[in-house]
């Protein structure tokens, strides 16, 4: 089934698989054509008693053709590069982009940049190498057989018995040999993932005492990855001997043929000469994909592996032609949106809601109640399963991914920075923004103490994810880049979590100021934001199971006075 997609990954560059299949054809041709050239210059010159100088244009013909045949043998492999190329950028880019569309987009681990590097560049064999000799293997023995068959019927016969024997051996092969392949790449992937995993956290484990204990299993995983290997390269070499066999066996039973029936002249010297020169470039073909059957193979697992992983990510998002270009802060309209993770994990179901700006709306629940599924499919992060999200009365999808991303804002728990400086962090690249609004955007967020009190102000260097500056100092670059933007519709992932009080009071304070002029909705876990809320959306187990203001919650729903700490009776638990 993987080799089914993988084909129809080559097939749609549709203009090189033409040139693909076109160079290979040629290529039989100049075979062919040399093989006669060789018989009918050793016929005329040895046997005939030519002249060599009178059968010069023959050689003069087989330098050509050989010059032709080194050309063409390599183009065919070229092309398949390219189309490697291509299809390994695809592959990064929906890695690329289910990073950015995950609920963990922030989380580079091992694992991710495992596939994204070395399971991907695993494929390239199948489109440079096996691909291309598959076709050759297609199209160059027909042509061979099909021009014995008319110059000795025997040999004809001979080749068509013995040349399926070296497909069938390798498909007999080909299941053990893909299940090695799929436990190398596992092991390859678990043992890479794990080491970067290991190395990112190597102080905390030096402060831990648990360097010892990680070595070891360092040691153990990159055995099994060698063991695995080794697996792999003993059926590689065992059909490899096992093909020459074949091969030799084949060669020597038409050479036994063909010398027999020269004996008694039932054969002319040029015709069995050249059945003979034809014999090798037959079963060539087919020892070369031999050789590359198993790189094809691991292809193959490597393929496995990343559609398995964009099937727990899930699709991409979707999105249309209509622009997104709100000039006021636009009205929500969920209508029983429901996503599930792979596996039957929690996500949330059946949610129904209207959200009319401007105001803030808060999300709350228990960890794992579904808050930042639904924050991360309203935002654009990710595709529902059901239902629909409206925007100003259009669905979500119906929008551009470009103009959406211009007009809305999103703050996560811990956004990222770039290796660079304050300003080019909050800016973005956006060069038309002045001064004086930059200097704005920075009071607004909280930032401008910060600021003063550094020598270089906003041309302070940050290190790569914000080092250098503390968790409120970094957020507050986030919720700068944000109101520089003036966005009519906000999102906010919990942007207080981990904050200190005065940060969180002051963030508060921000994100209340900003619902006054565009639709904000929030995460919130903390009391102080869930009172300033509107209204408040509460889930439970990924369904929505009461909506309301602060005290509407606090009188009618347990769950919710379990989540801010009130008694019954309306007084905060001690």
């Amino acid at each position: 089934m993987m080799k089914k997609e993988l084909n129809r990954e080559a097939f749609a560059h549709k203009r090189r698989m033409f040139l693909l299949v076109l160079f290979t054809v040629l290529s039989g041709a100049v075979i062919i054509g040399q093989a006669f050239t060789i018989a009918t210059f050793v016929d005329a010159v040895f046997l005939q008693g030519e002249a060599v100088r009178d059968a010069a244009w023959l050689l003069a013909l087989l330098f050509a053709l050989f010059v032709a045949r080194v050309l063409l043998s390599d183009l065919p492999f070229r092309i398949g590069i390219r189309i490697a190329k291509d299809v390994k950028d695809g592959y990064r880019k929906r890695l690329a982009e289910g990073m950015r569309t995950s609920e963990e987009a922030g989380d580079v681990t091992g694992k991710r940049v495992s596939l994204y590097m070395d399971v991907v560049d695993e494929m390239d064999s199948y489109f440079s190498t096996y691909l291309p000799q598959l076709v050759q293997t297609m199209i160059v023995p027909v042509m061979i057989l099909v021009t014995v068959f008319t110059q000795n019927i025997y040999s004809g016969i001979i080749m068509l018995v013995t040349a399926p024997l070296i497909p069938v051996f390798m498909i007999l092969i080909g299941g053990h040999s893909e299940k090695k392949a799929g436990v190398q790449m596992a092991k390859l992937q678990s043992f890479s993932g794990h080491f970067l995993d290991t190395l990112r956290g190597v102080m905390t484990l030096k402060l831990f005492g648990r360097t010892n204990v990680q070595r070891g299993v360092i040691k153990e995983k990159s055995i099994a990855f060698r063991e695995a290997t080794m697996d792999v390269l003993k059926i590689a070499f065992l059909s490899a001997l096992m093909l020459e066999i074949l091969a030799t066996i084949a060669t020597a039973m038409i050479a036994v043929e063909v010398g027999l029936r020269l004996v008694f002249g039932h054969l002319a010297f040029q015709t069995g000469f050249f059945v003979l020169l034809m014999a090798p470039e037959l079963y060539l073909p087919l020892k070369n994909l031999g050789a590359s059957f198993h790189s094809g193979r691991n292809s193959i697992a490597a393929a496995e592996k990343l559609h398995g992983q964009f099937e727990e990510e899930g699709s991409n998002v979707s999105w249309g032609e209509r622009t997104f270009q709100p000039v006021r802060p636009p009205a929500v309209d969920i209508r029983h949106l429901t996503y599930m993770y792979p596996g039957g994990h929690q996500g949330i179901r059946q949610i129904s809601t209207a959200i009319e700006g401007p105001g803030l709306f808060a999300i709350a629940g228990k960890s794992g109640a579904g808050k930042s599924t639904l924050v991360n499919l309203l935002a654009g992060l990710m595709d529902s399963q059901d239902g629909d999200i409206l925007i100003d009365g259009h669905k979500r999808e119906s929008y551009t991914e470009v103009s959406w991303f211009n007009a809305v804002g999103y703050v996560s728990q811990k956004p990222y920075l770039f290796a660079g400086t304050m300003r080019s962090n909050i800016v973005m690249g956006r060069t038309d923004k002045t001064e004086e609004e930059i200097l704005e955007a920075v009071h607004a967020a909280g930032l401008s103490e910060v600021v003063s009190q550094l020598p270089k102000g906003l041309d302070t260097a940050t290190g790569e994810q914000g080092e250098g500056f503390s968790g409120g100092e970094r957020q507050r670059m986030a919720l700068a880049r944000v109101l520089l933007h003036r966005p009519k519709l906000i999102f906010f992932d919990e942007p207080t979590s981990g904050l200190d009080v005065g940060t969180e009071r002051r963030m508060n304070d921000t994100i209340v100021r900003l619902s006054k002029e565009a639709t904000v909705i929030t995460i919130a876990h903390r009391t102080s934001t869930l009172q300033e809320a509107g209204r408040i959306l509460l889930l439970e187990n990924g369904s929505l199971i009461a909506q309301g203001s602060f005290d509407d919650l606090v009188a009618k729903s347990e769950v919710f006075r379990g989540i801010v700490g009130i008694s019954g009776g309306g007084e905060r638990d001690a």
